[in-house]
């Protein structure tokens, strides 16, 4: 055991190490004024210590009561749902925040951390799926932040720079606040200690100690999500240092759970200081290189990515699918149904809609007129639900993983990333921001096909590399809308998933793109009915395993992106998809794959019509509104895929 005049000299050194760095390389500004000094610079730097120390102490929590070294505010959308809450507070019930902007932020932290904790309940709140719940639960919240605010027009990157996570400070009342909650934190953590160390303990143990169980987690749960609530509602989400501060902590030499409590904050404060004042030194003229939670959120993904690999998960079965209660012998008059329903959704979206008298039947004239604005938006989302159908089959099969689709392996954000790149770069044509937008997404691909190979292509391997990618990929993201100008706005639009601007020429590249990209993946299907079976069986029947995988990650990367230029990010039609044709009874490859382009297809024609009438006179996102939908189908598919099993 370590002496521990050792441990408390190393808590010292870390406490300095802080201190330096929250004074000594805070950036000088010629002529800076003690009033500034006092009012402005050291504001920051305690705000900073403090906040990192309260993330700290929130991520050590979460880990030890949930048993999952990847559990924290952000990956558990604690923070995501605070930003949520505050979102909808701020720009539609400023009211609400006549109750304090902790109680708003503390409502939305809790709302989604029940949410992600429920969902991964049955399955002993698996590390692997408790993470992948937080972060498309994350995704979809953070979808619904954009689109509130692209509403309120004015606010737009006013709200988002908050919401990326901003330290900059006028007084010490941030400070002072952050003080006092995370002395109430500590004092909290000091009386749970006992029953926290009984709880690492088997749930067996615990209770012949006399702990009860449920009450201890649910105060320590109720803790970590009020300290992370109150930092949100402060400075917005600082993501992934509840991650990072632990684990620094154990790898610093911290195994029980005090001295994880100690060190975690400790750790927490040192690394978003450190964070902050890079960010400081990078800018120029006074403004910051970037929001400090965005970068800090840049060094989540890999972080994210080491832990999960270090993980010493116990086998698991992943099956292809949901089970399918019977094969149908007779499959065409099936895909004739669906055809059929993929007309009648295109025809009720031509004709039925509403307007300032009610409902109405557009029929003859009135058809015409409005067929110029309608057919293109129908056009466009088709194609494009097609194209994630056809996306979606092709990564569940070449990764052999029934959760992989374009949007959970971070592929669509890659596509933001490429589309960023394009944006910030000047090229605002349709083909260049295409182009772009598919080598975001290859790239995403080919790094999460080269860790998957490290990891030697477990089924899990895929998701995690995705996790990690589609992290990294999201907090560049929230870079580039920090920044603001013209590239930030389309950015912001191209997010919320909106089919609103779709011209004539969009529909038509659409369909186009559709008819190209997914005829070949007919002609793979021997590929695809072959690499789930894995690599020593496909290289025994002769299949070139690597030039497979290789083509098929293209052609997924190209229809992703493609897709994605349509409805944005988050629509998870190429999760649904396959899964639902796999239900419907389609066993054999080209037919599956036929009944997911018809449903991906009717799915985002359906998203894209009942948009327009939800909330008439306003339109809620294509993606958007499709991506309410498959939360929840995500959400119930992991449940259903978990076996129970003790803690």
């Amino acid at each position: 055991m370590a002496d521990p005049r050792r441990r408390w000299l190393g808590a010292l050194l870390v406490v300095a190490l802080a201190l330096i760095a929250a004074l000594a390389a805070r950036p000088v500004v010629p002529g800076l004024e003690e009033t500034m000094l006092w009012q402005v610079a050291l504001p920051r730097a305690a705000v900073a210590l403090l906040a990192g120390a309260a993330l700290g102490l929130s991520g050590a929590l979460l880990q030890h009561v949930l048993r999952n070294p990847i559990a924290d505010p952000s990956t558990l959308g604690i923070a995501s749902g605070a930003q949520f809450a505050l979102t909808i507070a701020l720009a539609y019930a400023p009211g609400l925040l006549g109750f304090g902007r902790e109680a708003v932020a503390l409502a939305g932290g809790a709302a989604t951390a029940a949410l992600v904790l429920g969902a991964g309940w049955r399955g002993g709140l698996d590390p692997v799926a408790v993470v992948l719940s937080g972060m498309m639960v994350s995704l979809l919240v953070g979808a619904l932040s954009a689109t509130l605010i692209l509403a309120k027009g004015d606010y737009v990157l006013s709200l988002f720079i908050w919401g990326a996570g901003v330290l900059d400070q006028q007084d010490w009342g941030s400070a002072g606040t952050l003080g006092i909650r995370l002395a109430m934190g500590l004092a909290a953590s000091l009386l749970l200690l006992r029953p926290l160390a009984v709880l690492g303990l088997d749930d067996a143990g615990a209770r012949s100690l006399g702990v009860r169980l449920s009450g201890v987690r649910l105060a320590a749960l109720a803790l970590a999500v009020w300290l992370a609530a109150t930092v949100t509602a402060e400075v917005g989400v600082i993501a992934f240092i509840g991650l990072a501060a632990p684990a620094l902590a154990r790898f610093a030499g911290a195994r029980t759970i005090r001295q994880v409590m100690l060190a975690a904050p400790l750790a927490g404060a040192l690394v978003l200081s450190l964070t902050d004042s890079l960010v400081q030194l990078g800018g120029s003229q006074g403004r910051d290189l970037a929001p400090t939670g965005a970068v800090t959120a840049l060094l989540g993904g890999p972080l994210l990515l080491l832990l999960l690999a270090r993980r010493r998960a116990e086998p698991r079965r992943h099956p292809a699918s949901a089970p399918v209660s019977r094969r149908l012998s007779r499959p065409l008059p099936r895909l004739g149904l669906l055809a059929a329903g993929a007309v009648l959704a295109a025809l009720a979206a031509l004709c039925l809609g509403r307007s300032a008298q009610g409902w109405h039947l557009a029929t003859g004239p009135l058809f015409m007129e409005l067929l110029p604005l309608r057919w293109p938006r129908l056009a466009a989302a088709g194609g494009a639900g097609a194209m994630l159908a056809a996306a979606g089959l092709i990564l569940q099969r070449i990764t052999g993983n029934p959760m992989a689709s374009p949007e959970v392996l971070g592929v669509s954000a890659g596509s933001g990333v490429g589309l960023s790149v394009m944006l910030l770069a000047g090229g605002a044509s349709g083909p260049l921001l295409f182009a772009g937008m598919g080598a975001g997404a290859l790239a995403v691909l080919a790094i999460m096909l080269i860790v998957a190979a490290r990891l030697s292509f477990g089924p899990e391997s895929f998701l995690l590399a995705g996790l990690a990618c589609g992290a990294s990929c999201m907090a560049i993201l929230s870079v580039v809308l920090s920044s603001g100008g013209m590239a930030a706005y389309m950015l912001l639009v191209w997010m919320s998933g909106s089919t609103n601007r779709v011209g004539p020429g969009e529909a038509l590249t659409a369909l186009g793109a559709a008819l190209v990209l997914i005829a070949p993946v007919f002609l793979l299907a021997r590929w695809l009915s072959i690499l789930p079976l894995g690599p020593g069986a496909s290289h025994g029947v002769g299949l070139p395993v690597r030039q497979a995988r290789l083509t098929l990650a293209v052609l997924a990367a190209l229809l992703t992106g493609m897709a994605s230029f349509v409805v944005g990010p988050l629509s998870l039609v190429g999760l649904m998809a396959p899964h639902l044709a796999h239900l419907a009874g389609f066993a054999r490859l080209r037919e599956q794959l036929a009944a997911a382009l018809l449903i991906g297809a009717t799915l985002l024609v359906l998203a894209d019509w009942l948009a327009r009438l939800v909330v008439f006179p306003y339109q809620v996102p294509t993606g958007l509104f499709a991506a309410l939908i498959g939360v929840p189908y995500l959400l119930w598919l992991l449940n259903r895929a978990q076996r129970p099993r003790c803690a």
